[in-house]
């Protein structure tokens, strides 16, 4: 599990975070990359999406992550936000499954308690968390991008006890 790269995504269709982890440890983690992917909302949804899929893919290329982590598309109150939100993911989802990476959902609940110790923490407490956690000078910007990180300290944390859990379901039926 130690010496993998994970790729955190909170997806979107006009900002899409994303955060490149480097964990040597469970205590070693750092940042390589974190920043946001835009498109316009006066391009065709075909455009935005296609961008979204060139960018993804630039990403998983040039950082060969092992996992990507991903916010599950969750409950919204705008339709077509929602909408867009789960088209990203899916361009996110099929891209890193295609590249043969361990790919995981997290719901924003489970995020929050992972990274913060409280399914309903705030951003800013989220933000504060990351910052601390991977030792950056300053909380990133915008909230998509240290929600990203967010995600991938997420899988970084809840991996190791998954991958040791299945380990143990395999060794129980032998």
């Amino acid at each position: 599990m130690f010496g993998h790269v994970v790729l955190g995504i909170d997806p979107g269709l006009t900002r899409c975070g994303y955060a490149v982890l480097s964990m040597s440890s469970s205590q070693e983690i750092s940042a390589r990359a974190i920043g946001v992917l835009r498109t316009s909302p006066h391009h065709d949804l075909a455009v935005r999406l296609a961008e979204i899929h060139e960018e993804v893919e630039g990403l998983i290329n040039e950082f060969r992550p092992d996992a990507v982590a991903v916010e599950q598309v969750f409950f919204q109150n705008n339709v077509r936000t929602a909408m867009g939100v789960g088209q990203a993911s899916g361009i996110v989802l099929a891209l890193a499954s295609r590249a043969g990476c361990v790919v995981a959902q997290y719901t924003p609940s489970q995020v929050k308690n992972s990274v913060a110790g409280w399914g309903s923490a705030t951003k800013d407490q989220v933000g504060r968390m990351v910052q601390q956690r991977l030792g950056l000078a300053s909380i990133p910007e915008p909230a998509d991008a240290a929600d990203a990180a967010a995600i991938a300290l997420c899988h970084c944390s809840i991996a190791p006890f998954m991958a040791s859990q299945q380990q143990a379901i395999v060794r129980s039926q032998r």
